[in-house]
């Protein structure tokens, strides 16, 4: 196999920031956009409201009636025109104010300015016309009513079609273009400051030039600002620093007349920058021709290049994907779900709290821009370790390195028969059938006739004590008495019992005894039942027998154990008795060169020897490794030194309020813990829409006690289990 030469370390640091700077300003162009088109339609808007309305008040009056606005009219009389009619000018900035038919207010105003009627003279009038003008091309941002009706475009009316290509014309082709004539335009204004006179021959090509602003203590600063417009070098920048040196100005009481709409004009630069005909330009053009990483495009030819598989779009296959992008190998990801799922919040989908959306992404979407990388959505049935292949249903799938992120099912220690009674919580259906028996529950005891069956069904009982039962049994326990306290009528849904039962003498053993207790006293708080040192013997479908003792419950759920898939089967490698395959320092199995395991699917010794947990920081780290460990191995580089994880902390929730963090020398418990948790959960999901809908859900939780999702979908069945 051919070793493809990779890109040097100084190289990847340069693309790395050159990626961050594209980022950064893309991001801020898109994403403040929408609210700075807001505030410059309404400050220009209100200039023209309030002389609007002074006039009508006058032409109405003839005088003014109060104190306050005789001081008013004594301001604005040298602008008022007296039998001047001002509904116009009132009804064109609140039309402009609101984005509707944007492009045409903005011309009638732009009209209204340069015909000599309106408020603003000397340089406001310049920079207002610029700042109009920029409107007749671009139009308004989605916040406005022209946003909210672009959708008209696609319909059939089709005057909305004509019009919508006309407009998307002028802001494609035409706004650039113009965006280039002001940048000069101001960095004329600059020069001329400095020298002046020096346009005064070719003055009556051109506009009225405003007025810079003066820089007394640096009087070499606008000779710089105007020939780095001119020439549009490091034009975002300027404009970022004339940002924050006019902030300073302001603070210090420096206000000129003009002040407020060069901020204006420096904001639109800043986000949109040089444009074309710069040297920003240039040296982008450039910076994409020698470094294609840039856009997502690999720097080297696809073909030929070594096959990376790998099995498990969960944490550690992803973060080993995505790490891989622009290493040259060509890498074929494959999951049988086309999502890639939060499992840590899997029982908020369960007990209602959230949707499935909110906590699942589309995997396709992520590597839209990797063209090394390609998604198979599929089930895995084997490997060929010996022709180097990964078996689906219907084709096989060649690699040159394998990596096994396969994750884990439930274990029920060979009583699998307790299934059918107990539903695990690994997938996302398995999430949608915990709420539908939980839901339903509820449901049933509003019909239920016996008191003693309707005890039954109020009664709900976790298996495991670990953070998954911790947090399942609290979410349970606040929706019931708080989330459906008025929601029924012939039982109290706050009498629910919730049993939570763990076969260990206490609670997150994983954690820290006294935080273990704290978690506990959490629970207790919100009504659980919490037994240890209780094992479960028998689960049907009217009850558990644990210790010998019969309880009731109609409803149950399968927090005690987790078993790897079956990867170890299908190498016949060593596995620990969970199924996890045995991998060496380096994650690689034993006798199978180019294949790693990581995740749930790997038993390592790398966390200071012990066995490393099978949390999602753990499996985000080894696919990172794994990704460099076949980068040096393709580029013929030293391998990188053994696996060893680095544990950040562990967190559970419990309830809405509480929740217990572990980092090491720092342990935190309560409503602050809780929120640290919220955020680190958030920040960890994959995809801005994912983090915005789960944080505004879960605000509409905490302030109204209510959830949006309380739906009852599909039907009776088991849970799915992974292959």
């Amino acid at each position: 196999m051919s070793q493809p030469r990779t890109a040097s370390p100084w190289r990847r640091y340069l693309t790395r920031l050159i990626w961050v700077h594209t980022a950064l300003f893309s991001a801020a162009a898109g994403g403040a956009w929408s609210l700075v088109d807001l505030v410059i339609r309404i400050a220009i808007a209100q200039s023209f409201l309030l002389e609007g309305m002074m006039r009508t008040v006058h032409a109405h009056t003839g005088a003014m009636q109060t104190p306050l606005m005789t001081q008013v009219d004594a301001l604005m009389r040298p602008l008022i025109q007296s039998g001047s009619a001002s509904w116009v000018e009132i009804v064109l900035a609140i039309v402009f104010a609101a984005g509707f038919l944007t492009q045409l207010s903005a011309l009638a105003l732009f009209l209204w300015v340069l015909s000599g009627e309106g408020v603003f003279t000397g340089d406001p009038r310049l920079l207002v016309s610029a700042l109009l003008l920029r409107y007749v091309f671009a139009g308004a941002g989605a916040l406005s009513i022209d946003g909210l009706l672009e959708g008209l475009a696609s319909s059939a009316l089709t005057v909305a079609a004509r019009v919508s290509k006309i407009t998307r014309w002028m802001r494609d082709r035409a706004l650039p273009g113009f965006d280039t004539a002001v940048r000069i335009w101001l960095g004329l204004a600059f020069l001329e400051a400095v020298r002046p006179g020096l346009f005064a021959s070719i003055d009556q090509l051109l506009p009225a030039i405003p007025s810079a602003l003066n820089f007394p203590s640096h009087p070499w600063l606008p000779e710089l600002a105007g020939v780095l417009l001119v020439l549009g070098a490091g034009v975002r920048y300027c404009a970022i620093g004339f940002l924050v040196t006019m902030s300073a100005w302001a603070m210090m009481g420096a206000r000129g007349g003009a002040e407020s709409y060069w901020v204006l004009l420096w904001v639109l630069i800043a986000l949109w920058g040089a444009r074309v005909l710069s040297l920003d330009a240039l040296v982008a053009r450039f910076l994409r021709r020698i470094f294609p990483e840039v856009e997502g495009k690999p720097a080297f030819s696809i073909d030929g290049l070594p096959r990376v598989v790998i099995v498990g779009a969960g944490f550690g296959g992803l973060s080993c994907a995505q790490a891989l992008r622009h290493v040259p190998v060509s890498v074929t990801l494959i999951d049988r779900s086309n999502y890639h799922l939060f499992q840590p919040l899997l029982y908020q989908v369960a007990t209602a709290n959230l949707s499935p959306g909110d906590i699942a992404t589309p995997v396709r979407s992520l590597f839209r821009d990797a063209i090394n990388v390609r998604v198979v959505y599929g089930t895995v049935s084997g490997v060929d370790t010996h022709a180097q292949a990964v078996q689906l249903a219907a084709t096989s799938i060649g690699y040159d390195y394998l990596v096994l992120a396969t994750g884990a099912t439930h274990s029920y220690f060979g009583n699998d028969a307790w299934q059918t009674h107990a539903p695990g919580l690994k997938r996302l259906e398995d999430a949608t059938e915990i709420r539908r028996r939980l839901l339903t529950a509820f449901e049933n005891a509003e019909l239920a006739a016996d008191e003693s069956e309707r005890e039954a069904l109020l009664t709900f009982l976790v298996v495991g004590g670990g953070p998954t039962g911790v947090e399942l049994a609290g979410a349970i326990a606040e929706l019931a008495r708080l989330g459906m306290d008025k929601d029924f009528r012939r039982f109290d849904p706050a009498k629910a019992r919730i049993i939570l039962v763990q076969s260990a003498n206490r609670i997150l053993p994983t954690f820290p005894a006294a935080l273990s207790a704290i978690a506990q006293r959490s629970l207790e708080k919100l009504g659980v039942e919490v037994r240890t040192d209780s094992r479960v013997e028998a689960i049907d479908a009217t009850g558990v027998r644990i210790g010998g003792d019969r309880i009731a419950a109609r409803t149950v759920f399968w927090a005690a154990g987790v078993v790897a898939s079956p990867a170890g089967r299908w190498l016949g490698a060593p596995c620990d008795p969970a199924g996890r395959v045995s991998v060496g320092p380096d994650l690689g199995v034993p006798g199978h060169a180019g294949v790693f395991a990581i995740g749930d699917t790997a038993s390592s010794k790398a966390w200071q020897g012990r066995d490393v947990p099978g949390l999602a920081p753990a499996a985000k780290q080894a696919g990172n490794y794994v990704a460099r460990t076949i980068a040096a191995r393709v580029s013929g580089r030293a391998a990188p030194s053994p696996f060893k994880y680095r544990h950040f902390g562990s967190l559970a929730a419990i309830g809405r309020k509480s929740a217990v963090v572990d980092f090491g020398k720092l342990r935190l418990w309560g409503a602050l813990a809780w929120w640290l948790w919220g955020v680190l959960h958030v920040g960890l999901l994959v995809g801005v829409r994912n983090r915005v809908t789960t944080v505004i859900n879960w605000f509409w939780s905490y302030i109204t006690f209510r959830s949006a999702v309380r739906l009852i979908t599909g039907t009776t069945g088991t849970s799915s289990r992974a292959p």
